[in-house]
């Protein structure tokens, strides 16, 4: 095997270069459409890639939301200081269908401005939280904060909070499980791309997860 790579050094990185590179190697990102809103009940709806579950008990997701870029140093983004301010938010999924829609939200809007409203975005209330569904998704889960964790020079901040409810379109989920084909969900490469699921492949799980789904080890769940 060839050792004809190219090394850099993460040190001699500045942000823009660093961020060039990791959003370019670590693909394909979830995306999501988190929903909050301000202390008088503004909406907003805003994309991120920086994202995953983290936890399944209770279940758990960290989305990562850096400061403004071009702002005032040290100014937050609107859904950072939402989920702050409220400890609530709601990722929606994204899919194929919605992409066109979510990527507009990802527009730098004004702090007065609700994307919902800008963009006629359909929403429907939740079931614990303040914060709506957008009624175009077909997975959405209701989040209370749990933790704040700034990460490295105080740039980037993860967001850990515990699903407290999910909603699933009947179209997606069978009373037991999510048909993440189904689901068509869009994920994130570097730059301007994004990608669908493309080609699947089945290999049996080799360790029992929580439920035993797929497990060579028994019968599958």
């Amino acid at each position: 095997m060839s050792d004809d790579f190219v090394t850099i050094d993460a040190d001699s990185l500045d942000t823009e270069a660093a961020y060039r590179l990791i959003v370019g190697c670590v693909v394909p990102r979830p995306v999501a459409w988190i929903t909050s809103v301000d202390r008088n009940g503004l909406v907003n709806a805003a994309p991120f890639s920086s994202y995953n579950y983290v936890a399944t008990t209770p279940p758990m997701l960290a989305v990562n939301i850096a400061l403004r870029p071009g702002a005032p140093v040290g100014t937050i983004k609107d859904t950072a200081r939402n989920i702050t301010e409220t400890r609530e938010f709601v990722v929606n999924v994204a899919t194929e269908a919605t992409m066109e829609l979510m990527h507009r939200t990802g527009q730098n809007f004004p702090p007065d401005i609700s994307e919902a409203e800008a963009l006629g975005i359909p929403l429907l209330p939740s079931s614990k939280v303040a914060p709506p569904r957008i009624a175009l998704s077909p997975v959405q889960m209701e989040c209370r904060l749990d933790q704040v964790v700034v990460l490295g020079r105080g740039i980037n901040t993860l967001y850990i909070g515990e699903v407290v409810a999910f909603h699933l379109s009947p179209e997606i989920y069978d009373g037991r499980r999510v048909d993440g084909v189904a689901m068509r969900p869009i994920a994130r490469l570097g730059g301007p791309f994004y990608s669908a699921l493309g080609e699947i492949f089945e290999r049996p799980m080799l360790q029992r997860p929580p439920g035993g789904e797929g497990w060579v080890g028994g019968e599958k769940a």
